[in-house]
């Protein structure tokens, strides 16, 4: 890291009330280290402000992966993605941390402090849709998926005395059936799924310059495919897009973008 370097550390609100100790430990390091200024924003438009009053200083986020994504976001759309390198310290329930972790964050808020004092920017792919929102990890359509429940084997004689006495005591269990849904779904204008073909759901990682695309059929292997662009369209639906639901949308189109934020991690 050169020495004049500076940093503007933005503390997510939410990592001050969930795990105030490790605030500190992450900002004693990176003041320590470097040149730093630290902003406390109680709300996302303090947050919105604070970015785009950095100057030439280097953001860094201190929070969980809802702090990420939204800094990714606010940049995007103000086209500024491309000037340099976010860092990022993880702090946050483990569930709230699988993005940055996924991206190679270290886990700890003293190593990941000095990941952002001594690492290196890695360029990295997003997958960016036509209202301008990102993502970062994973998208999955519709947001949610029913439980798949295997069909149970041919019953014995065993298992049906078993069952019956298990009858009379407890109620039997429901089974739940997976939902599927009607969606068309291009990858590069190529027709993966079609309205007529229910699915179960579409899953979506941007990887090496492409989306690495996913459909799920009930009762059929799945469907991959590789592209640089993917429109799902059909009745109503929601969408995952890393922590954020979204929609409903009748039509919506991703577009992989190679290499288009900076991410500082360790160096190898």
């Amino acid at each position: 890291m050169s020495a004049h370097d500076q940093l503007l550390v933005v503390i997510d609100p939410v990592a001050r009330r969930n795990d105030g100790e490790s605030v500190r430990i992450a900002k004693d390091v990176l003041c320590a280290g470097a040149e730093a200024k630290i902003c406390l924003p109680d709300s996302p438009e303090e947050f919105s402000r604070a970015l785009a009053r950095r100057g030439s200083r280097r953001p860094v986020v201190v929070g969980d992966d809802r702090a990420l994504l939204r800094t990714v976001t606010l940049l995007h759309r103000e086209r500024e993605l491309a000037d340099g390198a976010l860092s990022l310290v993880p702090i946050g329930a483990p569930g709230s941390l699988e993005v940055a972790y996924a991206l190679g964050v270290p886990r700890g808020a003293v190593a990941a402090a000095r990941a952002v004092l001594d690492g290196v920017a890695h360029r990295l792919d997003l997958l960016v849709d036509d209202s301008d929102g990102v993502v970062l990890g994973d998208l999955s359509i519709p947001a949610g998926r029913s439980p798949v429940v295997p069909a149970p084997a041919a019953p014995t004689v065993w298992d049906t005395c078993r069952s019956l006495v298990r009858t009379l005591v407890h109620p039997a269990p429901v089974q739940i059936a997976p939902r599927v849904h009607r969606l068309r779904v291009e990858a590069d204008g190529v027709l993966l799924s079609d309205v007529g073909a229910p699915v179960e759901g579409v899953s979506v990682r941007s990887l090496a310059g492409l989306a690495a695309i996913t459909v799920q059929p009930p009762s059929a292997p799945p469907v991959h495919a590789d592209a640089r662009t993917l429109t799902v369209s059909g009745p109503d639906f929601r969408y995952r897009a890393d922590t954020v639901v979204s929609g409903p949308v009748r039509r919506r189109t991703w577009t992989v973008r190679e290499g288009a934020w900076g991410l500082t991690l360790p160096k190898p």
